[in-house]
């Protein structure tokens, strides 16, 4: 607990440090293009990231194999896009880091064995990273149509009047 509060505290302190020695170096004005520019970058990469991580998540998931992978680099990459639109040069350089798939298969080595995908459908099983399936009940899911009462139909499973008494 005290470490993400030492974090929230920390690091605007130096994103202003950071702020200060780059103006010094490139000027004011480079100093906040730099930071613009940062932010449309990152805006940009979401969008071309984000489309390709869609896509191969739903590949992943048609041809029957675990998405937790793509899931999580999903979540990455959403994370770098955002500290991209964050102001700070610090919150840049970790999120082109995390921009990079090597540096997010190692995030991935580091959260997989806490990762559970869950995944039900016409076949259902229940899918953990490592790959171990098990069998599962089949959920079925109605929706208000499919349950209500039509006085008009004849089902086996409805009350007749007639019963009722």
């Amino acid at each position: 607990m005290r470490m993400p509060l030492a974090i929230l505290l920390l690091l605007p302190l130096a994103e202003i440090a950071a702020f200060v020695i780059v103006g010094k170096y490139v000027g004011v004005l480079a100093t906040v293009g730099l930071t613009v520019l940062s932010g449309i970058v990152g805006l940009a990469l979401l969008r071309v990231q984000g489309a390709g991580i869609l896509r191969r998540l739903q590949t992943e998931s048609q041809d029957g194999r675990n998405p937790a992978r793509e899931i999580v680099h999903g979540a990455m990459i959403v994370i770098a896009a955002f500290l991209l639109i964050i102001p700070g040069f610090l919150t840049d350089i970790v999120g082109i880091l995390l921009f990079l798939p090597f540096v997010r298969d190692f995030a991935w080595s580091l959260v997989r064995p806490h990762v559970t995908v869950m995944r039900e459908s016409r076949f259902t099983y229940r899918s953990s990273a490592n790959g171990e399936a098990s069998p599962r009940s089949t959920v079925i899911d109605l929706d208000e149509r499919d349950y209500r009462h039509d006085p008009n139909r004849s089902s086996p499973w409805s009350v007749d009047d007639e019963q009722k008494d």
